[in-house]
């Protein structure tokens, strides 16, 4: 009796970490609780429950023996859709009897401690690349690429750099659009940008949260109103953040 529920807890232990690699990616809350289900009855506790909202994972497995329930909390998301996909590749191991329980759980401790977003020069060319082209869907003209392509790199390295010392995403996000702004308000002025509002708005494109609105969406379809509603809201203070630091530039300036 006393092995079967250890060995339930140590199933519940590999859910519970997949599920919370997932929800600290950026995954879905209907994909999360879909893999620990998946995971945990491939292991043979068929009925399990969970309940997973932005902020906390509850994941309850019933057999012979009482009910086992364990939380986990979630303090920090981001968005590492690689981290997303080699759990559900882990996932689909487990259910074709590839690996066991104890290799499950070594994979993906070695998951979770795996840093794999990619190094700053390259996030900063991408959002700098980003904001360019960004601001060309936007019907601007080809003369305003480059201070796009400027305004929004520069936006995007603040963001990286302010949110490592106020670690509080609004504050982050007020300061780099507010940045964006008033770069491109001296581009204006130098007379080398022309469209200050195609120009902000190509530049402030990369800190649109745009998977946190369509997983709320997403979740709010399924009928998971709690996470769907928390996400987006969460999506709306980001907006709220960005827009204020525009709106901040163009008043002022």
């Amino acid at each position: 009796m006393g092995n079967q529920v250890e060995q339930t807890y140590d199933i519940m232990e590999v859910c519970l970490l997949a599920g919370k690699i997932m929800l600290q990616s950026g995954a879905e809350t209907y994909r999360v609780e879909d893999t620990m289900m998946r995971i945990a009855s491939s292991f043979g506790i068929v009925k399990t429950h969970s309940y997973v909202t932005p902020t906390g994972i509850i994941f309850s497995a019933e057999g012979d023996e009482p009910t086992k329930t364990k939380l986990i909390r979630i303090s920090e998301r981001s968005t590492d859709l690689k981290k997303v996909a080699l759990v559900n590749s882990i996932s689909r191991n487990i259910s074709s009897g590839t690996i066991n329980r104890k290799q499950a759980l070594e994979q993906l401790n070695e998951i979770d401690s795996m840093d794999l977003s990619f190094p700053l020069g390259t996030q900063v060319a991408a959002a700098t690349l980003a904001s360019g082209c960004f601001m060309i869907m936007f019907k601007g003209g080809w003369n305003d690429f480059i201070p796009a392509m400027i305004s929004g790199g520069l936006g995007y390295l603040s963001f990286v750099c302010f949110h490592r010392f106020i670690p509080i995403k609004f504050f982050s996000e007020f300061l780099a659009s507010f940045v964006i702004g008033l770069l491109s308000f001296i581009f204006v002025k130098m007379g080398v940008g022309h469209q200050l509002d195609k120009i902000i708005i190509g530049s402030v494109m990369t800190l649109v949260p745009g998977l946190l609105v369509t997983n709320a969406i997403r979740d709010l379809m399924a009928g998971h109103l709690v996470s769907g509603l928390s996400k987006g809201a969460e999506a709306f203070l980001t907006a709220f953040a960005i827009g204020a630091g525009i709106a901040v530039v163009v008043s002022f300036l």
